[in-house]
């Protein structure tokens, strides 16, 4: 009989968390007072976005993913909605493009301009109004372009197709209405043709998102759920929650047979909510609790047994809630395989933390740990998805300079991204009509292509005369950049400069407290000397 390790090794056995320097994170945040289970962050490569304290409303902070520093108190904000923020979440095929959901029950979608915000926004692209007590949860679909789930207080599940062309959206293309408590997360798979979600009732269910219908639901015997979430292309599915004794504990299923879990594992007695985090492409599971300052994490495997304890980053400040930055936004050269951003209550500070694979040539690039992965691109549109397509994610190189074609048919361009031609467009005489209606109002909107940035004017949301100034230098003396890269690096290196001088007039001012706090004491001891 032939002897088998009771772990297998892995790749990411000496995987480490590395967290940014003060100078390298965001300071000074007014993080939200909010006690709801839920991220209040969002990344994409260009910009953080964090759900603030707000009175009188709700409103979210956008910061370019370079500014970093201390945050100006009056730093402009996305401050829309009428009531507390619950959760934002980025488009994932446009990074421009953001989604909020609110106390006021409505969900609202914002353009953010491309040099960042410079002034208060408060009028959004699009409103969705469904639901008829506050939203508590958004997903954006992981493959389908334009396609965007909402959850609420009214139990209810909406799915809403954002590409139409009205600003007020009333009526979701799919109502599920298979909750009697409070939906607590949602998780797609890989091809967005299932979902999981949780809820008060401490279930696991298994939903066709299409039609409503449920396929699986579990027990609560053995374990009350609270997160869940997909294990990548291995049809199974991981939950955190409670067991019968009040211990914290993960749980992996078979997302066909949710009757008796394959593994369960107690982790500790702490009362926080664990939130799982898995990596595809590494196959590597984060568990995170709110509350905690410890991050583990765990290589997952579809064979026994399934999950093998690799680490644990530890911090002495506890955070609130996480942003995960997408694999295109990483730093290769690095190794950095995952990257978080925590809140940091306690010292209003957003915190990126690094999860690195030791290597000792980092800068050659490492195909064993950056596999092909996920893009920007969406696979297909959202009327492709709703009538029963289904396909995977466009993968991409994360190898610098490399480019990898669509494997799929090319798409019509997004509503609202550049001018199209109405000539050649897909499908039939009823879907052709419906994209020339589309293109008449992108075209009527955006009547230049956004490469051409000559003719380049503020954000429609913004108050009416205001512009953005790229330089304080004379045209003689230094020409405006044109490629909007060449703006941004402009704009990063002025932030840079603000946030030094800023630094340098607080030093001026403790200083000069300082200073007078003597001469008082001087004054003082004088005095009582005659």
């Amino acid at each position: 009989m032939s002897w088998h390790p009771a772990y297998r090794i892995s790749k990411f056995r000496h995987v480490y968390g590395k967290a940014a320097t003060k100078h390298h994170g965001y300071n000074g945040v007014p993080i939200t007072h909010s006690v709801h289970d839920n991220h209040y962050c969002s990344v994409n490569p260009r910009f953080v976005a964090i759900v603030t304290e707000c009175s009188g409303g709700g409103a979210f902070l956008v910061l370019p993913i370079h500014h970093t520093g201390r945050v100006d108190p009056h730093q402009p904000k996305v401050c829309g909605h009428s009531a507390r923020v619950l959760d934002v979440k980025w488009n994932p095929f446009d990074d421009l493009s953001i989604a909020s959901c609110s106390e006021d029950c409505t969900v609202k979608l914002w353009d953010i301009p491309a040099h960042g915000v410079h002034q208060d926004i408060t009028r959004p692209r699009k409103v969705l109004k469904g639901h008829t007590r506050r939203v508590s949860l958004l997903e954006w679909h992981p493959t389908a372009r334009d396609i965007l789930l909402s959850s609420a207080y009214d139990y209810k599940v909406m799915v809403w197709d954002v590409s139409l062309c009205e600003s007020v959206l009333r009526t979701p293309v799919v109502v599920i209405s298979l909750h009697s408590e409070l939906v607590l997360s949602m998780s797609f798979n890989t091809d967005g043709s299932s979902l999981a979600t949780t809820s008060l009732d401490k279930r696991v269910r298994v939903i066709n998102p299409r039609t409503g219908h449920l396929l699986q639901v579990s027990s609560i015997k053995h374990h009350r759920a609270n997160k869940v979430v997909y294990v990548g292309d291995h049809n199974m599915l991981l939950s955190t929650g409670i067991s019968p004794w009040n211990q914290r504990q993960m749980v992996l299923w078979d997302g066909d047979d949710l009757s008796e879990p394959l593994l369960e594992e107690e982790l500790d007695d702490a009362a926080g909510v664990l939130f799982p985090f898995y990596d595809r492409d590494t196959h590597l599971l984060y568990l995170a609790g709110k509350g905690d300052g410890n991050i583990r994490y765990y290589d997952i495997s579809c064979v026994k047994p399934y999950v093998q304890f690799l680490d644990e980053y530890r911090s002495i400040l506890p955070q609130k809630g996480l942003g995960v930055m997408p694999k295109r936004g990483l730093d290769v050269s690095s190794c950095e395989v995952f990257r978080f951003y925590r809140l940091v209550t306690i010292k209003d500070l957003v915190e990126p933390l690094s999860m690195i694979v030791p290597r000792r040539s980092p800068e050659i690039f490492q195909e064993d740990i950056f596999p092909m992965t996920a893009g920007n691109e969406a696979a297909m549109t959202a009327q492709q998805w709703l009538s029963g397509l289904n396909r995977g994610p466009v993968l991409t190189s994360l190898r610098p300079g490399t480019k990898v074609a669509n494997p799929y048919p090319a798409m019509p361009p997004r509503t609202g991204l550049a001018r199209v031609d109405v000539q050649g467009l897909p499908g039939g005489p009823t879907e052709q009509a419906f994209l020339q209606e589309q293109v008449a109002y992108q075209n009527a909107k955006y009547p230049k292509e956004l490469a051409d940035l000559t003719g380049w004017q503020a954000d429609e949301t913004q108050a009416p005369g205001w512009a953005y100034t790229p330089h304080c230098r004379e045209p003689s003396e230094c020409p405006p950049p044109r490629a909007e890269n060449e703006l941004l690096q402009v704009f990063y290196r002025q932030q840079e400069e603000i946030s030094e001088l800023r630094e340098q007039l607080h030093q001026s001012e403790v200083r000069i407290t300082q200073l007078e706090l003597e001469i008082k004491n001087t004054r003082n001891n004088m005095r009582d000397a005659f």
